[in-house]
């Protein structure tokens, strides 16, 4: 398999209100992060960071343009590869932990990270026999309720529990914007990690049904409207509640 250019890694796309898209494309798209960076007026959030492969700071300039808050959404690998490039480090106080020690087996980087999750390899000296994350202790533990003030812009903590034990998603009330990690997004939703649990990916469902979105950006797959979002949800809980 070809390797891929370092300055070819990220793919970034302006997605609207202050908005942009961060992408890595040579990595198969089921196992692909959307990583999320958010324009303040007084400092730039970052909501995800990929696998780390390749830097984020050196190859994306916009994450180095102002001061940055990077917030993991969860702590699975292709989540937080670059959370130790930033000075500013949240996450919910739940896997805590695992930022600070993120192991491949707590990070699910086993048994996922191989060769054929790529549809081109990273440049070297990158191996997936030796793939490792880099420990980014949180500068900041999060919790339900909790805000991310941007200056301009407040972000809610919204505690989302279920895929993994500290999922959040962050609402941003005033524009309908949800980022939303991994518990809901428009693909195939995963709820058989190790430290998923079944009755809290129902409630965090339920309490995201009804929130009035007008646009939800996702962990993984395209970004949707409110329809799609009720949908998604309600097509879900339909079929939890009828087995």
């Amino acid at each position: 398999m070809t390797r891929a250019r370092p300055e070819d890694w990220y793919r970034i796309m302006r997605r609207g209100d202050g908005v942009t898209y961060i992408c890595e494309p040579f990595i198969e798209e089921f196992y692909r992060c959307n990583i999320w960076h958010v324009r303040g007026r007084d400092r730039d959030m970052l909501v995800d960071s990929g696998m780390g492969v390749v830097s984020l700071r050196e190859w994306v300039p916009i994450v180095t343009e102002r001061d940055l808050t990077a917030v993991a959404s969860h702590t699975h690998f292709d989540h937080i590869g670059c959370h130790h490039e930033f000075a500013d480090r949240c996450v919910h106080e739940a896997e805590a932990g695992i930022l600070a020690d993120p192991g491949n087996a707590a990070t699910l980087a086993d048994p996922y990270v191989a060769d054929g999750i790529f549809t081109r390899l990273p440049p070297l000296p990158y191996r997936s026999s030796s793939y490792s994350l880099r420990a980014a202790p949180a500068t900041r533990l999060l919790h339900d309720g909790d805000v991310i003030d941007l200056g301009d812009r407040a972000f809610e903590v919204i505690h989302t529990p279920g895929h993994s034990p500290g999922g959040i998603a962050l609402w941003e009330a005033k524009t309908g914007i949800l980022f939303s990690g991994d518990i809901v997004y428009d693909g195939p939703l995963i709820e058989d990690t190790y430290h998923a649990d079944a009755a809290d990916y129902y409630r965090s469902m339920v309490r995201l049904y009804d929130l009035p979105v007008r646009i939800v950006h996702g962990g993984h797959f395209p970004s949707y409207g409110h329809e799609r979002h009720r949908r998604i949800i309600r097509d879900w809980l339909d079929r939890k509640e009828h087995r």
